[in-house]
């Protein structure tokens, strides 16, 4: 699944990080000052093409002259609680949706979803909530905001002990795996999809939806 520039990241690869991170999380140095932050709390992001909706007048088409209102999901900040065993994420967002016809006050609920996703692919939950959308008579544009929120086992997102000293143990020069990088091996790098969550914010989209926002 492919994500927009506006998933929050909480495994990164800068520099910068290595002193912004807190007591729990592993700082991976790698060298060239390149450092790695692992993280217990879910990555947060909006799935690409998920993170807009368009409703079409009655029989006339995906058209522009048959438009009927269209919504964007922005502004998704999280927050994140791993000091239990069980991490708490909470994400909220702004929903900002225009219409074509300004006539009468209208009501528009729209249905979105927050899912949790392990190692990029297995579904943990998926939970789906509603955001109510209020068009003043005369006005084309409304604004709302959401939350969504997850637990995840802060067992299931921490790495184990011996993937860990893998990872961090020092190496000398004439060890024999002095020149290799530990996060290349297959054990570690699975180990660390393991652990790695996502948690996914998005509109829950009908197949016409999605398909009309995968190929405009």
């Amino acid at each position: 699944m492919k994500f927009r520039s506006r998933v929050l990241p909480v495994v990164a690869v800068a520099a910068a990080l290595a002193g912004c991170s807190r007591e729990g999380e592993l700082v991976v140095n790698q060298g060239v000052g390149i450092t790695a932050v692992l993280s217990s709390c879910p990555t947060v992001g909006i799935p690409d093409y998920l993170g807009d909706v368009t409703t079409f007048q009655g029989e006339g088409g995906f058209t522009y002259a048959n438009l009927d209102m269209s919504a964007t999901m922005t502004n998704l900040r999280a927050t994140c609680d791993d000091t239990g065993e069980k991490v708490y994420s909470e994400a909220t967002f702004d929903i900002v949706a225009q219409r074509a016809d300004v006539r009468g006050s209208r009501t528009v609920t729209l249905p979105y979803f927050v899912t949790v996703l392990r190692g990029g692919t297995a579904v943990v939950t998926k939970r789906v909530g509603e955001v109510t959308l209020s068009f003043a008579d005369g006005s084309a544009r409304a604004e709302a905001s959401g939350k969504a929120g997850s637990f995840v086992d802060r067992s299931a997102s921490t790495l184990p002990e011996d993937i860990r000293e893998r990872i961090t143990r020092k190496r000398r020069a004439g060890d024999i795996d002095a020149a290799l990088d530990p996060l290349a091996d297959t054990e570690v790098k699975a180990a660390i999809a393991r652990s790695r969550f996502e948690m996914l914010v998005g509109f829950q989209l009908t197949e016409e939806q999605l398909k009309y926002n995968a190929t405009r």
